[in-house]
């Protein structure tokens, strides 16, 4: 099992060590993040045991998203339409997100342009000196 929470530990978690991953790059994953995709891992939601309270927000007609009622980090997606039975878990919440490999990109269509190339820009191990 694989252990997370938010950012201020109000919420903890547990999660299959072999659900599915996958990285988002739909326009809903992106608004409600801020962030340009999103890394989820699919699993039954009953193998999920969550501690702490969430609050959820409604961003279509049959997903859910939820989030630390106390620091607003956003954990989980559910949609009993698409994934019946079954929670999205975003995985940078995890204790040690490198534990779970990502194995595709999902919603490509939607993807920001400039996310293509990533490979093509500088890094930096730490924020460079200006």
């Amino acid at each position: 099992m694989l252990e997370g929470g938010c950012h201020c530990g109000a919420v903890r978690y547990s999660m299959p060590n072999d659900a599915r991953h996958a990285l988002c790059h739909c326009e809903d994953c992106r608004k409600c993040s801020g962030a340009p995709a999103v890394a989820w891992a699919l699993a039954p939601a009953a193998a999920v045991p969550i501690t702490g309270e969430t609050r959820e927000y409604a961003s279509s007609e049959h997903g859910r998203r939820h989030f630390c009622a106390t620091c607003g980090a956003g954990l989980f997606y559910t949609n009993a339409v698409i994934f019946p039975d079954q929670i999205d878990v975003q995985t940078a919440t995890l204790d040690d997100p490198s534990a779970l490999p990502l194995q595709a990109q999902i919603q490509t269509a939607e993807r920001i342009g400039w996310m293509e190339s990533l490979d093509a820009l500088p890094a930096f191990d730490r924020y460079p000196a200006p």
